[in-house]
């Protein structure tokens, strides 16, 4: 079974007040109805503690209480509960360096894992972009890194402010038909299953490679969602 993505461009949906219709409710609802078990992955930003209580008061206000971080320095125990993790939370801060986290600890692997078993993955930030096709290493030259792949766009996280440039550059480095979304402050998507994207409170913006041609276009919400 595989359940719909979640990509957010910061942790502001998951406090949005609402019934059933808001984002906390949606998320809540492909949870097992007990005791849900809610992994938290902070190696993008070093294991901050400071976060990982955000997502636990984020967790709270769903009903799910049991809750986990999985450390950098991954141990029998966190395998253990990420194993049998109902959702899964992929953290903000540096995605290069989370990724690198992933592929040398093992968890690059797990999370692909839970994919497949149809956990409910949650992207933030970082979190989303690593979600997606790729991103662009810091490196003097700069080169497309691949990532899960999970969502068939690249995806870009309030960078409003700086015109969607990485995202820009990705689709700009792609061939033709690739496509990237960005994801303003505040704002999040929804990936269901049947490839539909769904915007949640803001306008994404969605661009598309046609040859050697970027078009760009908004991509509406249904209707407003909620307040914080």
């Amino acid at each position: 079974m595989i359940t719909p993505l979640y990509l957010l461009a910061d942790s502001q949906l998951l406090f949005s007040r609402g019934d059933d219709n808001g984002l906390p409710g949606k998320i809540r609802a492909n949870l097992p109805s007990g005791h849900p078990k809610a992994a938290y992955i902070g190696a993008s930003n070093h294991d901050r503690k400071e976060f990982y209580d955000l997502f636990v008061a984020a967790m709270e206000l769903m009903g799910v209480s049991n809750c986990y971080m999985v450390p950098t320095l991954v141990g029998n125990e966190d395998r253990l509960f990420l194993e049998d993790a109902d959702l899964v939370l992929l953290a903000g801060g540096d995605v290069e360096r989370g990724w690198q986290v992933f592929e040398r600890n093992g968890l690059k692997d797990l999370i692909l894992s839970k994919h497949r078993d149809g956990s409910v993955l949650v992207g933030v930030s970082a979190g989303a972009v690593q979600l997606g096709l790729g991103a662009l290493t810091d490196a003097p030259q700069p080169k497309k890194l691949d990532m899960f792949r999970f969502v068939p766009f690249y995806v870009g996280a309030h960078e409003e402010r700086d015109e969607w440039w990485n995202l820009r550059a990705l689709v700009n480095l792609s061939p033709s038909g690739v496509r990237g979304v960005g994801i303003p402050k505040g704002g999040g998507a929804i990936y269901w299953p049947d490839g539909t994207l769904e915007p949640v409170r803001r306008p994404l913006i969605e661009l598309l490679k046609a040859g050697d041609q970027v078009s760009e276009r908004l991509l509406l919400p249904l209707k407003p969602a909620s307040g914080i």
